[in-house]
C-alpha cells in the first residue's frame, strides 16, 4: 500500500495497485493551482485511491475537472475529469515518498514558464501526452 496526505495531516489517503502514469504538467491551470512552476502527477485507477481520514475540500477549476485539496492547510490532493471518470491522479509531493514514481513525461510544454528545466529523461509533449 502507497500512502500519502496533506502537509498538517488532516487528509490521509491510501492507493492500492501500481499508477497507470507518472508525469509533469507545466499548464497553467497546474501552475496557478499549485502556485509552483510545474506539478508532478501518478494516474491511478479510481477505486485505487481511498481517503483514510479527513475530508478533502473541492474545487472546480475548469469545466468537467475536480480539484482535491485540505481545507486547512490548502495542499493540492487530486485532479479528477469527467472525460476520464475510472482515473484519478494524485499530486506525487504529496506520496509519504514521493521518490518511488519519477516522471516518465513531461506535458503541456507549450505553457512552460521560460526558466523552468526539464528533465533529460522524460518523454516531452507539448499538450497532453494522449494525443
Amino acid at each position: 500500500m502507497i500512502e500519502g496526505g496533506c502537509l498538517c495531516g488532516a487528509v490521509r489517503y491510501r492507493l492500492s495497485g501500481v499508477p497507470s502514469s507518472s508525469v509533469v504538467c507545466h499548464c497553467e491551470s497546474c501552475r496557478r493551482a499549485s502556485g509552483a512552476a510545474a506539478m508532478a502527477w501518478i494516474t491511478v485507477g479510481l477505486a485505487q485511491f481511498q481517503v483514510l481520514s479527513g475530508e478533502p475540500a473541492i474545487y472546480h477549476s475548469s469545466p468537467h475537472v475536480t480539484r482535491q485539496f485540505c481545507g486547512r492547510c490548502g495542499t493540492g490532493l487530486s485532479y479528477a475529469t469527467s472525460h476520464s471518470p475510472d482515473t484519478i491522479d494524485i499530486t506525487t509531493a504529496s506520496l509519504d515518498d514521493p521518490s518511488i514514481f519519477p516522471p516518465a513525461a513531461e506535458v503541456w510544454l507549450a505553457d512552460k514558464v521560460a526558466w523552468q528545466p526539464t528533465s533529460a529523461e522524460t518523454s516531452k509533449f507539448p499538450g497532453s501526452s494522449s494525443g
